[in-house]
């Protein structure tokens, strides 16, 4: 299973330590990281969403536990930017490769400047969209940062 999406070919390349969990998805839920989290048995501060957002016009990625939500004006400072706002949902499916509820930060059509919360360094690990509904990979935060080559800022409220 390791290169069935982008997202584990991208991990499995650059030779990254992760765990491919895979978990039958509802199309019903509504919360695809409550999902997961509830899926897989682990505390939801762990399970991590990706979300788009625009920059100053720029397209960029959010990572944050699904706990929370993105605080859009922290994003922006965090990567410099003065205002944001979320992505359109076609934008970040075509920018990215990934249905909604399935974009994973790693492995996207082309790299976008990323910022984690700063939370995920309380984890050894932690949980993000493998490129699909119903698939998560478990890495270390450090990990997720280097190949994203993403900050890391309190981003999440």
């Amino acid at each position: 299973m390791s290169a069935s999406t982008p997202a584990f070919a991208a991990l499995s390349s650059a030779g990254i330590t992760f765990t491919p969990h895979a978990y039958q998805h509802d199309p019903r839920s509504e919360s695809f990281g409550q999902e997961a989290a509830d899926a897989l048995g682990v505390d939801p501060a762990r399970v991590f969403k990706t979300l788009l957002v625009d920059v100053d016009g720029e397209l960029c990625v959010g990572v944050v536990p699904v706990t929370g939500s993105l605080d859009l004006k922290a994003l922006a400072a965090a990567l410099g930017g003065k205002k944001a706002t979320m992505a359109d949902v076609t934008r970040a499916e075509r920018a990215t490769g990934y249905v909604v509820g399935g974009i994973s930060p790693l492995g996207q059509k082309r790299r976008h400047r990323t910022a984690i919360d700063l939370s995920a360094d309380g984890w050894v690990t932690i949980f993000v969209s493998a490129g699909r509904r119903g698939l998560e990979a478990e890495l270390a935060p450090a990990d997720l940062a280097s190949q994203t080559d993403a900050v890391m800022a309190p981003i999440a409220r």
